[in-house]
């Protein structure tokens, strides 16, 4: 398989498996995603849409009040950080990144969104991987209503990826039955995405602001521009690559 021919995996990251569920950036989850990328290089192309930047300025800044305004600064401090992981850890393994910052409203404006789709398709021709976030610190979507997912679809739209990989701190989403008994059952493969908010339950992370909910609003966009969704245990070791082979369980929402 040629470049040419890649699938493209929009790849949104959590601060939840970025952390590893602590309470700073896990250089080593971040090494184990880049060691991943470079194994898939031939036949997959990756656009990363990365939270975090919050968790990356606590390690450094401890900002009074809880209020939309200090989480924006939080997240200004945070992201040059954020970057320059991401930066350091792949350019060991030969991966080169960029930066993206967008906000919901480029995707409302039809220059804006060619552009976009413009600069990612140039960075990704010469073997860049773009990393997007939120512009927080004139946009509160991110900080407000959820964890980067919409932003992840919206782009996958954008740029007609094939998959959507939401990585997040399950292994997908759980029957409704089995949560209550306790159990674990991954929903493996699902079309009908109304059924499965059915099943899920309100659960937020500790970092991030999202939860099923959405995850299952991202699927929706990413199945109407039909594009696949996975929604994978990004905690575990080689969680894409795992995926890709069917290795472990995780649930498809699939468009067909």
């Amino acid at each position: 398989m040629g470049k040419l021919d890649r699938k493209r995996i929009v790849l949104k990251i959590g601060s939840n498996v970025l952390t590893k569920g602590t309470d700073h950036i896990s250089r080593g989850k971040i090494e184990d995603i880049a060691r991943q990328i470079a194994a898939l290089n031939n036949t997959y192309e990756f656009i990363i849409v990365s939270s975090g930047a919050i968790a990356a300025a606590k390690q450094f800044v401890q900002l009074e009040g809880k209020e939309v305004t200090v989480k924006q600064a939080l997240a200004s401090i945070g992201q040059p950080h954020l970057m320059r992981i991401y930066q350091e850890n792949f350019r060991e393994l030969g991966l080169l990144t960029s930066q993206c910052l967008l906000s919901y409203s480029d995707f409302e404006k039809e220059q804006a969104k060619t552009n976009i789709v413009n600069t990612i398709n140039v960075l990704v021709e010469n073997n860049y991987i773009p990393i997007i976030n939120e512009n927080d610190t004139v946009a509160t979507d991110e900080i407000k209503f959820g964890d980067n997912d919409k932003l992840a679809a919206l782009t996958a739209e954008l740029v007609k990826a094939d998959i959507l990989l939401i990585a997040t701190n399950t292994d997908g989403i759980y029957t409704k039955a089995s949560i209550q008994n306790n159990e674990m059952e991954t929903i493996t493969s699902i079309t009908d995405v109304a059924q499965l908010g059915q099943e899920i339950f309100g659960s937020v992370s500790k970092h991030g602001t999202g939860g099923m909910a959405t995850k299952i609003e991202a699927a929706t966009i990413a199945q109407n521009a039909g594009i696949d969704t996975w929604i994978v245990n990004g905690m575990k070791d080689e969680f894409i690559k795992n995926s890709v082979n069917d290795d472990v369980n995780f649930t498809k929402i699939t468009t067909a």
